[in-house]
């Protein structure tokens, strides 16, 4: 997304587009799911959606278009590793809403994650005009730095409503049901963003700013091609980890993320890495620590209760069997 935005393109409802526009990827997909339900004499059904978790999903797809505006928006503004340690801070987010949603549980380490990783976000704010772009006024770097503060904050809230509509479904969530609520939900989400770009003229300029696009134009529709579908990829994986586990381990994921980006900006942008965003990462990744060794001592611990509980009750035998 900020190549497009470095080499010539200005058109942030374009780019918020893109986020979602890859969803006609998924109907392949449903397609062959279908076959195969089909070819094993399984009792299926072509749609599984429910009328009542299709309003709901759809409503996400409304308020996920909203975020995808306002971070496309805050990456026209700001260097890639400013914004992305910014976006690192929509954990603090995430799990408060599902604490309030979902009823999320915490442990010490968790909370310690949270925390590390937001106060890592906010160090950024102490310094925030050390890496404006040139020919950028402060007033719209400090638009964009707010601008991806929101996608952050609603980015946090959408996860563990996703959660929260998988819980109140009242039907079986399988693989195909999450498929199709991510269709669904990336459809919404496009049509809110087509409709900016109708507003805004997007349409009308896309030929103009290809011709004139820095790296030529077939590059100009390879990146935007690209981006769509890996942003297709982004939003099934997080729905997907939500499936599996929680909102909450979505966010830490989407998190985990930051290091690769950080390196990958610096490489390619040749962005600055002054020493905030240094400690932002090194919190970041204290972080990260933090959580993943807590999730290590919970799944250990059960282990090492069921073998002391199984040598307890193997002992009294053993001693019975010498009497």
């Amino acid at each position: 997304m900020r190549l497009y935005f470095v080499h010539g393109g200005n058109r942030v409802w374009l780019s918020s587009f893109l986020e979602t526009a890859g969803w006609p990827f998924i109907v392949p997909v449903l397609i062959v799911l279908f076959f195969i339900r089909r070819n094993s004499n399984t009792k299926t059904t072509t749609i599984y959606m429910r009328p009542r978790l299709f309003f709901a999903t759809a409503f996400v797809g409304i308020l996920t278009g909203l975020d995808d505006y306002l971070y496309a928006y805050g990456l026209a503004r700001l260097p890639v590793s400013t914004s992305s340690l910014i976006i690192a801070s929509q954990l603090g987010f995430t799990a408060f809403f599902a604490y309030l949603l979902v009823k999320q549980k915490f442990t010490p380490y968790s909370i310690n994650a949270v925390v590390l990783l937001t106060v890592g976000a906010g160090v950024l704010a102490l310094h925030t005009s050390s890496d404006r772009p040139k020919g950028e006024s402060k007033k719209e770097y400090m638009l964009g730095f707010v601008m991806t503060v929101g996608a952050a904050l609603l980015y946090g809230f959408i996860l563990p409503l996703v959660e929260l509509t998988y819980n109140k479904a009242k039907q079986a969530i399988t693989y195909t049901l999450v498929l199709e609520i991510q269709m669904v939900m990336c459809l919404f989400a496009t049509i809110f963003c087509t409709v900016g770009m109708i507003v805004n003229n997007d349409f009308k300029v896309i030929p103009r700013e290809a011709t004139e696009f820095g790296l030529g134009k077939t590059n100009y529709y390879t990146i935007l091609c690209a981006s769509a579908l890996t942003w297709q990829c982004f939003f099934l994986g997080a729905i997907g980890v939500i499936f599996c586990a929680s909102s909450l381990l979505s966010g830490i994921i989407i998190a985990v993320a930051l290091p690769v980006t950080e390196v990958l900006a610096v490489v390619f942008f040749s962005e600055k890495f002054q020493a905030e965003k240094g400690v932002a990462l090194v919190l970041s990744l204290w972080g990260f620590a933090s959580y993943f060794y807590g999730e290590y001592k919970s799944t250990k611990k059960p282990k090492d209760i069921n073998e002391s509980t199984r040598q307890s009750m193997e002992l009294p035998q053993s001693d019975y069997s010498r009497v």
